[in-house]
């Protein structure tokens, strides 16, 4: 065996175990947390350490407490998730609609102190957000926003715009400046060119940051404790749950339930956006 066909087995084995460790540490936990909330209160005191759940034990009881309305006795969720999804697509919707043109500006555009402006933009995520806290909480409050889901969406916009902008800018410098320079000699102004040509080009890189900035929303919990705690109307499902982990009461089943419905959205719309990465980017090349 020669060194190379050595090192070519030696690092083909150590990649699937490297990839059967990330998953094992991966899956392992949202496996037990699923098997828990199908779980009996007493069977899970009985022996809280087993993986698996038989057949005679199996009960969705927990996810019709969780899900139930809390004028039923249940804890509500379902209109947690409508609050939180509310929030988390108008951030999307706001975000990319002040991004797209940002970055774009970033990345094409020439002026001075760009390359400065483009730092900033990262340098915004070198302070806390406490120290955003109470400063925006003063702000809205006097603006009268402090317990309204519009207000907990405009914190959020304020927080993933720069990010957003820095992501999506980086993908954008990728597209050829030719592709543009022969729109405008087909007769396509700057704003015409942006929509009908780098857009279905950049579709993979709107769809990621979109899928990251849904996930900052849908689980930030410090803003959205700061801003609904007054109105339990309003509360997102990261307030749900945190009361749920607060309660005496609550059976660690039931609490155990809300976190699977909390992760099985994300999880849902990462699957989704990767099928819409691949067709966003064979769209974009197809036109053009």
């Amino acid at each position: 065996m020669t060194r190379a066909q050595f090192e070519d087995r030696l690092f083909g084995t150590l990649r699937w175990v490297v990839i059967a460790f990330l998953a094992l540490i991966t899956l392992v936990p949202f496996y037990y947390m699923a098997v828990l909330s199908l779980k009996p209160i007493d069977s899970l005191l009985a022996d809280p350490g087993s993986m698996w759940v038989s057949a005679k034990e199996l009960t969705t009881a927990t996810y019709r407490d969780v899900l139930k309305p809390t004028e039923d006795g249940g804890q509500g969720f379902l209109k947690l998730m409508l609050n939180s999804a509310l929030v988390s697509l108008g951030t999307v919707a706001l975000t990319l609609a002040a991004a797209v043109p940002g970055s774009y500006a970033v990345s094409r555009l020439r002026f001075f102190g760009s390359r400065q402006v483009s730092a900033m933009f990262l340098a915004v995520y070198l302070f806390p957000a406490t120290l955003l806290a109470v400063p925006l909480f003063v702000m809205f409050a006097r603006m009268g926003l402090s317990g309204s889901l519009v207000g907990l969406a405009i914190v959020y916009v304020a927080q993933t715009v720069p990010v957003s902008i820095y992501m999506l800018k980086n993908y954008l410098v990728t597209i050829p400046a030719s592709i543009e320079e022969a729109a405008a000699l087909d007769g396509c102004s700057r704003l015409q060119t942006l929509r009908r040509v780098v857009l279905p080009l950049a579709a993979p890189s709107l769809m990621a940051t979109g899928l990251y900035v849904f996930m900052i929303a849908w689980n930030e919990f410090l803003f959205a404790l700061l801003f609904l705690a007054a109105d339990p109307e309003s509360w997102t499902v990261s307030l749900g749950l945190a009361q749920l982990s607060n309660g005496i009461e609550v059976s660690k089943t039931v609490l155990m339930a809300g976190s699977v419905i909390l992760t099985i959205p994300v999880v849902l719309l990462f699957f989704a956006a990767e099928r819409l990465l691949t067709e966003g980017l064979t769209s974009g090349a197809d036109k053009s």
